[in-house]
């Protein structure tokens, strides 16, 4: 059988990092690990290709050869889905879609054949099952979570890891906690289950093999939800990573009590960690206890970020406005906020009551709930009545953006975070960076309005902190692109 695999398109975000793309010849950020994930789950003898609609158009002879396509996508990626399934099947093609967003909203995707829910071990064997029989049914899911030390590596040969700013593994699914606008608990559940070290270095042995050298992304939910697991695999990591000449810098997802642990911070700098997300969502305590994210109110976030960033792990945060206890004072507190602690990448967004979510409930039995967008599509809306409105609320949201990616503001982070930080990943210059400097000292040392903060950040940079100089150009290439979002999207 000839199986299609696709990937949906991106819209051009914030988060899509579009304008990155141009500095360092790459065609998008990240591959679709789940659909790799997938095609390793499926029959050996079955022939596959995966188009990823973010690198190429899908083409005519493409669909053509395919006996049947699967779609997985994410939430924000909901337009491009139902485009690309719509075409799919006026083609007289069987369609399969999986993935969170079809978990969440399969309602909306009328032309798709099987829904394959949930987490693939368990569902796509069910289907594959039926399927053998000539009766495969219309949905299959399960809550039944799966042993991830049982999932196969992903299928690597489908892609030309070249054409990515990064490359994913997944260590862990699930998170601990059980914040009220979160749908990981839906999704994977509050035990967080892991791969186990041997098997995590198989996975970075076949992504090393594939040529690939540099950023190492770690897509868990919380990488340190079970810290004692993680605490074992992180030597094995910096074992593997001393034997290779530390082929990957490597970036991951957390949560802020990473800063109560100082050994885990150790062991994850020498493992050559240098980025970490984390959702510190806002400074208002009642805001914060009224979406159960207690982990954020039992230290002082200020010094929690201080402290990662003296640790050599760079903090980018989330931050959400909207909440039920934010008043109008929220917009200038989330600025100065985010300025003091030095957070160069600030992803701010409002509210958004994803599906099934304790939120959505809520809001759904308040009468709130305004059935028109999703995650994503619009910048600066909700999905919900906010009890400051929702005109003032999208006043506050452009005047946050506008403020935090104004140059002034944004160098002046910069900063901030330079001053803090103690790098101690080890990172090689390829090629593209050099491109990617060489382009960022034309675009921005001579062309850019930001010219003069620009080249007084980097001589600052060089006689103050200068292992820190590649991250201080790295984040004023970003600074392009966040400016340009920020202009296109929000500010009109």
């Amino acid at each position: 059988m000839n199986i299609l695999l696709i990937y949906p398109k991106y819209p051009n975000t914030f988060w899509s990092f579009g304008e990155v793309l141009k500095y360092v010849s790459k065609k998008a950020a990240v591959p679709p690990l789940g659909l790799l994930t997938v095609a390793s789950l499926l029959p050996k003898n079955w022939n596959k290709k995966l188009v990823d609609l973010n690198v190429r158009k899908v083409k005519e002879e493409d669909i053509e050869w395919a006996d049947m396509i699967l779609v997985s996508a994410m939430i924000i990626q909901k337009k491009s889905a139902q485009i690309i399934t719509k075409y799919c099947k006026l083609k007289g093609k069987i369609v399969v879609a999986g993935g969170p967003l079809f978990t969440s909203g399969y309602k909306d995707f009328k032309y798709v054949d099987h829904f394959v829910l949930g987490e693939g071990e368990i569902t796509i064997p069910l289907f594959l099952n039926d399927l053998k029989k000539g009766k495969p049914k219309k949905i299959y899911y399960s809550e039944e979570r799966p042993d991830i030390t049982k999932t196969p590596v992903p299928m690597w040969s489908l892609i030309n890891v070249k054409e990515y700013v990064t490359i994913p593994v997944q260590y862990s699914r699930g998170c601990p906690f059980n914040c009220e606008f979160c749908d990981i608990v839906i999704m994977n559940g509050r035990i967080q289950r892991t791969k186990n070290p041997n098997q995590m270095i198989k996975e970075m042995q076949a992504v090393y093999d594939t040529g690939w050298r540099g950023p190492l992304f770690i897509v868990d939910d919380n990488f340190i939800g079970n810290s004692s697991n993680a605490k074992k695999f992180l030597p094995e990591l910096i074992k593997w990573q001393k034997q290779h000449k530390y082929p990957f810098s490597i970036m991951t997802e957390a949560s802020i009590n990473l800063a109560e642990d100082d050994e885990l911070m150790k062991l994850m700098s020498n493992a050559n960690f240098y980025k970490v997300f984390l959702g510190i969502e806002t400074p208002n305590l009642e805001s914060l206890k009224e979406c159960s994210k207690h982990q954020n109110t039992k230290k002082d976030l200020v010094e929690s970020i201080k402290i990662i960033h003296r640790a050599g792990i760079q903090v980018m945060g989330g931050f959400i406005i909207g909440f039920d206890n934010d008043t109008e004072k929220i917009f200038k507190r989330q600025i100065k906020f985010i300025q003091k602690i030095g957070v160069v990448t600030a992803m701010v967004g409002v509210l958004i009551a994803l599906p099934k979510t304790r939120l959505w409930k809520r809001l759904k039995l308040e009468g709130r709930i305004l059935e028109k967008i999703t995650a994503g599509e619009n910048e600066g809306e909700s999905n919900f009545i906010p009890k400051m409105g929702e005109e003032r609320l999208k006043e506050g949201y452009k005047e946050v953006i506008g403020s935090l990616y104004s140059s002034k503001s944004y160098y002046q982070r910069i900063n901030q975070f330079i001053k803090d930080y103690k790098p101690t990943v080890r990172i090689k210059v390829n090629k593209n960076e050099l491109i990617a400097l060489i382009k960022s000292i034309f675009r921005i040392g001579i062309v850019s309005k930001s010219r003069f903060r620009f080249w007084k950040l980097l001589s600052k940079t060089f006689f103050t902190n200068t292992k820190a100089l590649p991250t201080a150009i790295e984040l004023a290439i970003l600074g392009q692109h966040f400016q340009r979002m920020a202009k296109i999207n929000v500010l009109g």
